[in-house]
C-alpha cells in the first residue's frame, strides 16, 4: 500500500514556499500514481521526494531552462537526428531527457499523448508526474532505494540513485539536503 503525502509534510521539509497550485498538483498526482509504480515504502517516496525536489528547483520547473544543445548527438541518449537534443531535452519532474526515453515512455500504457511527436507534454499534468515515475519504476530505483538502511548507507545510495537519474552527480549536496530532510519527515 502506497504512502500517501501531504501538502504540508513537502513544505515542511523544504526552507521555501512552494507555490500552492504546483504543491497541490503534485501531492494529488503522487497519490494517485505511488502505488502503480511501486514507490509505496517510507524510503522509496524520500528517495523519490529527494530526487525531485533538485530536478525541479523544489517544484518550480518541469521543463530545463537549459536549451538542450548539450544532449544534441548523443546517442547514449538516442539523439540520432538534428535537433533531437533541444527536441528532447528534459521534462517532467524527473527531467526525462533524450529521444530512447521519450520513445521508450511514448510506448508506455498510461502515456496519453504522443511525445514523441510532442515532447513539451511531457513538461504538463498529469505526465510530469507518470513519465517521472515511469522513469523511476523503468531504471529499478525503487529496488535502489530498498538497499538504504536508514544509516550511513543512505547517502551512498542517493549518490547512486543520482547517477541514474542525472547521469552524473549534478546537485549532489542539494540531493543529500533533500534526503536528509525528507527523511525527518517521514521519520525514517
Amino acid at each position: 500500500m502506497a504512502i500517501m503525502i501531504t501538502q504540508q509534510q513537502l513544505q515542511r521539509a523544504v526552507d521555501n514556499p512552494i507555490d500552492k497550485k504546483r504543491l497541490d498538483a503534485f501531492v494529488a498526482s503522487f497519490n494517485q500514481w505511488a502505488e502503480s509504480f511501486g514507490i509505496t515504502s517510507k524510503q522509496r517516496v524520500v528517495h523519490y521526494l529527494a530526487q525531485v525536489f533538485r530536478e525541479t528547483g523544489e517544484l518550480k520547473y518541469c521543463e530545463e531552462i537549459a536549451s538542450g544543445q548539450q544532449y544534441e548527438g548523443r546517442k547514449d541518449l538516442g539523439n540520432t537526428h538534428n535537433g533531437d537534443g533541444r527536441r528532447y531535452k528534459g521534462r517532467g519532474y524527473l527531467q526525462l531527457t533524450g529521444r530512447a526515453n521519450y520513445t521508450l515512455f511514448n510506448a508506455f500504457d498510461l502515456c496519453t499523448e504522443d511525445v514523441v511527436k510532442s515532447p513539451e507534454k511531457v513538461a504538463e499534468f498529469p505526465l510530469n508526474q507518470i513519465a517521472s515515475m515511469w522513469f523511476w519504476q523503468n531504471n529499478k530505483l525503487n529496488e535502489l532505494a530498498d538497499q538504504d538502511d536508514g544509516g550511513l548507507i543512505g547517502s551512498d545510495i542517493v549518490r547512486r540513485i543520482t547517477r541514474k537519474v542525472n547521469g552524473g552527480t549534478n546537485g549532489l549536496a542539494q540531493r543529500l539536503f533533500y534526503y536528509r530532510r525528507f527523511k525527518k519527515e517521514f521519520g525514517l
